[in-house]
């Protein structure tokens, strides 16, 4: 098999970065380990940014986006119970985020591949990378018994923390950067209509909460937990319980308890490669970064990068200067640590620290008092949480 770009992983950075690239009419193989029901139905994010609702625009992927997404100009910070929103439309000259679950950004993008002939391998097992740092890389993998092998001039890293495109990379050729947070997030499903119109962070001396939600009739929660944590440790009565102070008399009082299902563990990490290109793969997504998921910004940064790749691609191979992949790494990476940062500093700010003393409780008590109280506060929020322009 031949095409011009490889793509390793049907996730939303290798999704977004298909079509982008068969819109400017730029052959490409998706290649993915799992089959299409698994990677659809990944219960990940449910908050896109405006970059990502305008490239789904561009892209002719949005009219069921238009139908079902809940669009939400404000968000919400509690403390110890104590309500107050951040008019993020108001703050940012009418930005906003809209609801939409990963796994509905997913089947948008299948459907739309299978509509358009993008070539999605599904099943793809024992995928190698060869020969990067020449003009002339290629792909292998096996599948119901047979060997495959893709010729490209250029591969896409988009498979994950996990996957082999990253691990591809000589030690010696990547620097990393990482934080492991102590605690996870637990996480239900349920068919139940939401407490809050809109997102609530809150902030509790026993923990972090947050009450968000994937429809009207379908909320999701989450509850920080330690990270030995069992979902087994946790029926049902136990999290509305634990939830629901967390939350604070006023939202908590709001919450349908009615029965999960489903119920999982996320640990918390922060996570960046510098650079993200070595020879003629480049890397984008969760291959290249982690964020927490405090801020919903996983998906979103999938998204940019997938379009800041694209454009460096078409030149690159237009054009025959490869310099315009480095460019795209320094840009990329520029979007990146920003949202490391806010992800960073809103994860500080909402979640109580196994080593937290009085005084470090009292910070995060008066910084989020010093936001309800400044509106040059909340629009830094509010700027960050709706998206950072592209640069």
């Amino acid at each position: 098999m031949r095409t011009r770009i490889a793509i390793v992983g049907a996730g939303p950075a290798g999704m977004f970065l298909a079509h982008l690239l068969h819109r400017q009419g730029l052959d490409c193989v998706v290649v993915e380990r799992k089959d299409r029901a698994h990677v659809e139905g990944r219960v990940r994010a449910g908050v896109l940014e405006r970059v990502t609702v305008d490239l789904m625009t561009h892209l002719g992927l949005a009219d069921r986006l238009r139908r079902e997404g809940l669009v939400h100009t404000g968000v919400n910070l509690a403390c110890d119970g104590g309500i107050f929103r951040i008019d993020m439309a108001e703050l940012t000259g009418g930005a906003s985020v809209t609801v939409y679950g990963q796994q509905e950004v997913m089947k948008d993008l299948f459907d739309g591949a299978e509509a358009r002939g993008i070539q999605v391998v599904f099943g793809a097992e024992d995928v190698a990378l060869h020969d990067l740092d020449t003009p002339a890389p290629f792909v292998t993998w096996r599948s119901q018994g047979l060997a495959f092998r893709l010729d490209c001039e250029a591969v896409a890293g988009c498979d994950g923390f996990h996957g082999v495109s990253r691990a591809s990379i000589p030690e010696d050729a990547i620097a990393r950067f990482e934080r492991a947070y102590p605690f996870g997030w637990l996480g239900v499903l349920t068919e139940a209509p939401p407490c809050s119109d809109e997102l609530i962070y809150a902030n509790h001396e026993r923990g972090f909460a947050l009450a968000s939600m994937r429809s009207p009739t379908r909320s999701r929660y989450y509850i920080q937990c330690g990270p030995e944590a069992r979902t087994d440790d946790w029926p049902d009565e136990r999290f509305w319980d634990e939830l629901c102070v967390r939350l604070g008399p006023e939202a908590g009082g709001r919450v349908d308890r009615r029965p999960t299902f489903e119920k999982s563990i996320a640990p918390l990490r922060s996570f960046v490669v510098e650079p993200l290109r070595h020879g003629r793969l480049v890397l984008a997504g969760d291959a290249a970064h982690i964020v927490p998921p405090t801020g919903a910004k996983g998906l979103n940064l999938a998204a940019s990068d997938a379009i800041m790749l694209s454009e460096a691609l078409a030149e690159a191979l237009g054009t025959g200067d490869e310099t315009a992949l480095d460019r795209y790494s320094r840009r990329a990476l520029a979007r990146v640590w920003k949202a490391e940062r806010f992800s960073w500093w809103f994860t500080t700010l909402t979640h109580r620290f196994p080593d937290m003393a009085g005084f470090e409780r009292r910070m995060q008590t008066a910084e989020l008092a010093y936001i309800r109280g400044s509106r040059a506060a909340q629009t830094v929020v509010a700027e960050n949480y709706v998206g950072l322009p592209l640069e």
